[in-house]
Order: structure tokens, then sequence, then C-alpha cells
């Protein structure tokens, strides 16, 4: 937010620009970056979030990580694996998302 100064605000008004126009074609390329950035981190930290997740689950409704929980307390190592795995998968997409990002 701090990269958007007052003269690109009146400078996209002198241009014609108010409003919902100024914010969808000023303000939101300038802050894409970090919106991606702010959104990818809060993803992946939810995703690996186990305790309030058990807290706060509703009955009967259970996310990727619980189910993973539920399965190695079990001793069911095998039936684990896979959703495990796509946990990992899940975290690592928007990482790698996240990182062409920062390259560019």
């Amino acid at each position: 937010m701090q990269r958007i100064t007052l003269s690109i605000d009146e400078a996209s008004m002198g241009l014609g620009l108010n409003g919902w126009n100024m914010l969808k074609r000023v303000h939101l390329p300038i802050l894409k970056g970090g919106i991606f950035t702010a959104v990818t981190l809060v993803f992946v930290d939810v995703m690996k979030e186990m305790p309030i997740t058990l807290m706060t689950r509703p009955f009967g409704w259970d996310t990727l990580a619980v189910r993973i929980f539920e399965l190695t307390s079990e001793g069911e190592w095998e039936q684990a694996a896979l959703p495990a795995v796509a946990l990992v998968i899940a975290g690592l997409i928007p990482i790698i998302l996240l990182t062409k990002q920062i390259e560019k």
C-alpha cells in the first residue's frame, strides 16, 4: 500500500479514472504481487494448521489434515499416505507459483 502515492491517485484522476475503475486499473496491478503472496502464505498456513481445526470443526466434517491425523493415530499408515501426499502437493503448488511470481 505504501507504493501507491497520492501522485499516482492524482494522475489517474487526471486521466479520468475514479472509484472502482481506479482500483481495478491502477491499484490492483500495483498490489497484485503482495496480495498473491499474502493469500499464498495464509493458504499454506491454514492447510497445515491442526490444533484449531480439531477444536473448531463441526461434527462429521473432517479436513484433510484431520483425516491424516485420525488415520495415523489408528496406525493405518498406508491409507494415510495418499491424503498426506495430497496435503504436501496442495502446499507446494502455491509456493512454486509464488517463487515464479517473485522471479519475474
